[in-house]
């Protein structure tokens, strides 16, 4: 069993939202009939939206039903042995044609207390910014649940929250708790906890295709809210280096590192008790382990199983790659908290 693992890619699904756009089409994705596609799900395990395998003998089905047959070998014992045959994570680009609503995600304590298996902490990639594109990351500064409210009530939330103008190759980390919202003109990558659960605080009446207003989950958001303010900018700071992996983001949830690729890149993947998938943000690239090579261009993923102590990244060009792996090092029988991830994040934001 263990020889016949392969890299595995997906069929993309794609989802038409009233704030979606067509930049995707350039990328070689082809969603007619649907008049835009705001999101691109490259990985998922949410239920009725699995990804289904594109290639080799296990092309047609899904991921889950391939963690069912694989297991450990295919996502890690330990990543198995928690999330059973529920991929832990969510891969998307958002296509932003117009203002995303002002929302919020549980935390796993909350999600669970509603009923949820976990909450949604998240973060983004920016891959393409409009002049003038901004996005909301928290509150300006520490805020009260009076002040808030009296604020949206107002209709002049927008006042106490953080914004900035992104620039392609930003990178903005959201925990579970902060408010945000991604604007008009930008194309995010977005990697997430595998939920679909989010609280639409704020959407400037904006009204559906039948025309009503969208639902609002004013009272539900209320718990989930940190109001903390931030301290300086909300993007990560980083630098990277010609052939080396650039750490963006590392938490309970998921590590992500940015390869920068102009060259064949050899990865030793031993130490790494988890999966590995390789998101590609810009460029044509291609991965190679367990003998089979797989071709990916900007907006696909490629997931190399658990079982392989290494793979081979290739590019026809510059490319850029998001490399994705869940550190287990520090599990315990219970799962990670919400401050536990917050704590790790702290020493990379400025």
């Amino acid at each position: 069993m263990t020889s016949a693992l392969y890299p595995l890619k997906f069929l993309p699904l794609y989802k038409n939202v009233i704030w979606g756009g067509n930049r995707l089409r350039s990328y070689g994705f082809n969603y007619d009939p649907l008049p835009n596609c705001g999101e691109l799900w490259a990985l998922s395990s949410v239920e009725g939206r699995e990804s289904v395998i594109a290639n080799g003998f296990l092309a047609e089905n899904t991921l889950n039903e391939a963690i069912e047959i694989y297991m450990g070998d295919l996502v890690g014992d330990k990543v198995y042995n928690r999330f059973g045959t529920q991929f832990p994570l969510l891969f998307k680009f958002i296509d932003a044609a117009q203002d995303l609503s002002i929302q919020v995600h549980p935390d796993d304590e909350l999600a669970q207390r509603r009923g949820m298996p976990c909450g949604k902490t998240e973060m983004w990639y920016i891959v393409e910014a409009e002049p003038g594109s901004r996005l909301i990351s928290g509150f300006r500064h520490d805020t009260t649940p009076d002040e808030y409210t009296a604020a949206l009530k107002a209709g002049r939330l927008e006042e106490l929250l953080h914004a900035e103008q992104p620039q392609a190759g930003d990178v903005y980390f959201i925990p579970a708790g902060r408010v945000h919202a991604l604007g008009k003109g930008l194309l995010v990558a977005e990697i997430q906890q595998t939920s679909d659960c989010t609280y639409r605080i704020y959407d400037y009446n904006r009204r559906d295709a039948d025309g009503n207003l969208r639902q609002l989950h004013t009272e539900e958001a209320m718990d989930a809210i940190d109001f903390s303010g931030i301290r300086g900018h909300a993007n990560t700071r980083y630098q990277t280096q010609p052939g080396l992996s650039t750490t963006l983001a590392a938490c309970p949830y998921f590590t992500t590192r940015l390869v920068n690729l102009d060259a064949p890149l050899r990865k030793n993947l031993e130490d790494v008790e988890s999966f590995v998938v390789y998101l590609c943000v810009d460029g044509i690239a291609a991965v190679k382990a367990q003998d089979t090579l797989v071709p990916m261009h900007a907006g696909e993923c490629v997931l190399v199983p658990a079982v392989a102590d290494q793979a081979e990244l290739f590019c026809e060009g510059p490319a850029k790659l998001l490399e994705v792996s869940i550190d287990t090092t520090d599990w315990t029988d219970q799962p990670s908290t919400e401050n536990d991830c917050i704590a790790q994040y702290i020493g990379n934001q400025h």
